[in-house]
This record gives C-alpha cells, sequence and structure tokens, in this order.
C-alpha cells in the first residue's frame, strides 16, 4: 500500500522557516517554503517557491503543494490564506486569528474586550491626537505603527513634547496609536501551543532581555513557575489562547510591571518565537516540534525542561557587510554551548544572524557560559 508523504507548507523562507524544516521533515512530512530570496534561509533546507508572500497568487501556489500551511511572520497575505482554508487545505493558525492580532491597535481592543490586562492605549491620527494621548497617559509615551512592526522597527519613544514631530517623522506614513509608558520591573515571555482539541501545552515563563528593542537574551530557570508573576503570565497567556482558539503555536510577551501587582500583555505573535528558541536542547519538544505537532493534528509533546537553566543569547549583527563566522570553535569548545547560525549572506548591525544556547545546572552557570560563547563569535 502506497501512503502519500503529506506537505507542510510555510508562507515566509527565514530561519523561523529553517528551525520548523528539520522538526517537519523529522516527523515525516514533506516542507515547501514561499519566499523571494535566493538561497534563503529556509531554502538551503528544502523545496522553495520563489514568490512574495505578501501577494495572494504567490500563497495560493504555495496551497496547491501542500495539506497543511502555516506562516513564520504575521505579514503573510490573509486574504490568500482565507481562499486556501475555503479550498480546504488545513491553515493554522487561522487567516481569523491572524486578523485579528496582526495588527496590534486590533490586538490591544480583543484583549482589552476579554479583561486580559493591558497598557493605557489609543488610536491616532493626527499630531494633535497624539500631544493629547501623551497628556492623558502621561509622559513618556510609545508611539507604534499598526502593522508591519518587528524588532522594535515600529515603535518610537516620546519622552516628552519635544520628541512627537521626530517620531511621527519616523513613523511617516503608516496607521498609529500610542501606548502608555509602562514602568517595569521584567519582559516575560510565555510560549503556548494549542492543539485542534482545545489542549493547551504551555512551556516555563522565561525573562526576556532587549537591547536597542531588539531581544538581545532569553533565560528559562526550571522550577521558577511557582513564583506570583509567573502564575499570572501563565494564565494570561491560557487566556490568550482560550480567546483567539488558535492552533498552533504563540509567542506572548508581557510586562511584570515594577510593584509586582500584576503582569501586563504586550503583544501577541501567532507562530514560533525568539523567545522559544532555547526549547531546541531545553526542552523536551522544542517549540518547532511543538508547532508541527499541533498544525497537523498531532499530540502535543512535553513542555518539560531537560536541564536547571537554559539561556539562548541572539547573534546580532555588528556591522554592516558580507556575512562571515568566525570564532565558532572556541564557542562550541565551552561545555553545555550550541549554535544556530541562520545561512543569511548580509549582516546588518542588530539583524538576527543566529543565536546560541547555554545550557547548565542553574541561571548563573547558562548565563555565564552564554556570555562567553557570544562574544567569541563574529559574524
Amino acid at each position: 500500500m502506497n501512503i502519500r508523504q503529506q506537505t507542510i507548507g510555510i508562507v515566509g523562507d527565514g530561519q523561523l522557516g529553517r528551525m520548523l524544516i528539520p522538526a517537519a521533515k523529522e516527523l515525516g512530512f514533506h516542507v515547501v517554503v514561499l519566499g523571494p530570496t535566493e538561497n534563503s534561509p529556509s531554502g538551503q533546507y528544502t523545496e522553495q517557491i520563489y514568490g512574495d508572500f505578501r501577494k495572494t497568487e504567490a500563497v495560493l501556489r504555495l496551497g496547491e503543494r501542500a495539506d497543511f500551511v502555516t506562516f513564520e511572520f504575521e505579514d503573510a497575505n490573509a486574504e490568500g490564506l482565507m481562499e486556501l482554508e475555503h479550498r480546504g487545505v488545513h491553515v493554522c493558525p487561522s487567516p481569523a486569528t491572524l486578523a485579528k492580532i496582526k495588527d496590534k491597535f486590533l490586538q490591544k481592543e480583543l484583549l482589552s474586550r476579554h479583561g486580559i490586562p493591558v497598557a493605557p492605549y489609543c488610536s491616532v491620527s493626527s499630531r494633535q491626537d497624539v500631544v493629547e494621548a501623551a497628556e492623558r497617559f502621561g509622559y513618556p509615551v510609545v508611539l507604534k505603527a499598526r502593522l508591519g512592526s518587528y524588532d522594535g522597527q515600529g515603535n518610537a519613544r516620546i519622552m516628552d513634547a519635544g520628541d512627537i514631530d521626530s517620531a511621527l517623522t519616523k513613523l511617516e506614513g503608516r496607521e498609529l496609536y500610542v501606548e502608555g509608558w509602562v514602568d517595569f520591573r521584567r519582559e516575560l515571555s510565555v510560549v503556548a501551543a494549542r492543539d485542534i482539541h482545545g489542549n493547551i501545552a504551555t512551556y516555563p515563563v522565561v525573562e526576556t532581555q532587549h537591547v536597542r528593542d531588539v531581544c538581545h537574551t532569553v533565560i528559562a530557570v526550571n522550577g521558577e513557575e511557582d513564583t506570583g508573576a509567573h502564575r499570572k503570565a501563565v494564565a494570561n497567556a491560557d487566556a490568550v489562547l482560550d480567546k483567539l482558539e488558535g492552533i498552533g503555536v504563540f509567542g506572548i510577551e508581557m510586562f511584570e510591571i515594577m510593584d509586582g501587582s500584576s503582569v501586563l500583555v504586550n503583544e501577541i505573535a501567532p507562530r514560533v518565537h525568539n523567545s522559544g528558541h532555547w526549547t531546541i536542547e531545553g526542552a523536551t519538544t522544542s517549540q518547532f516540534e511543538q508547532h508541527i505537532r499541533a498544525i497537523a493534528g498531532l499530540p502535543l509533546g512535553s513542555t518539560e525542561m531537560k536541564c536547571g537553566a537554559a539561556v539562548m543569547v541572539n547573534i546580532l549583527g555588528r556591522r554592516n557587510g558580507p556575512a562571515g563566522v568566525s570564532g565558532l570553535e572556541q564557542a562550541l569548545a565551552i561545555p553545555g554551548v550550541s549554535v544556530h547560525i541562520y545561512g543569511k549572506h548580509e549582516t546588518r548591525v542588530d539583524r538576527k544572524m543566529g543565536h546560541l544556547t547555554a545550557i547548565a545546572g542553574n541561571r548563573d552557570e547558562a548565563l555565564e557560559a552564554a556570555q562567553a560563547a557570544r562574544e567569541l563569535i563574529s559574524i
């Protein structure tokens, strides 16, 4: 009896797809990715359809080849995904879920409507709107783009009235909203998955540290789940997945406010997430395998940690020019360190070129190893 190999289609050809591909292949799936980049991070690992993932026609071409379709970022063409769903292709998370949260302002509205705590916010369409919002919330505030923002590129901080014009210039031509400043103690993140039956599997809460609004370090410590902040973060994540009714892995970024009285949801990503990369080495089931399990209707795997602590550090570009890796041998000589290079041909300042993870018995040991390994690598 011939059993046809099923195919997973991924909208996007970047590093998240690159890490989803081996997880899918290990479970027996063929993988096709959609993206415009020759010799892309994902295309180096599997078959690629060349096309603009923001175009309906390109998404439909991918769907002709796939039994299951997913996406690695929110810029995927929602109309094309909806048409695929109409044609009977399994699209996860669903285009309806994507439409609910790709607009960051509508995402805030959704969360507020369901009583999930967020920072104060309001839509703005003029300079005067920004002035009034800042006066209402109190300086500082953050001006944010509603669509297409990542790694801080869609944000502009307004410390006082003198920053308003430069913030508007930075984000000129985009739909905007203003968010009140959160005086936070830590930034937290929860990666969680929901399957087709509504079961939810949640990974341990992690602390994230950012540099220039780009995620730099993620710290996961086994056994911290019982702290008050962590319990609130997990409750928020469960509420988010319940209200979205999405299938697959979601990354939920949060703020633990300074006095510890609450944990606010900052942003939701309907996909595998940077704050979950540590799970490749540090958890029983990686977030990438978990996502494939969820979208293909397979049982969710264990989210338990396999170590006392895991620290992930992004390998961010420190210059502009052709990419070239050095220091890899020395970094890998540090016990517990694993390195992932994404295969991008051009490095840019703060561009995510790879990541490394250190696993150890405790937080301090893992952090020391990760930081030492990062300083050895140049790219």
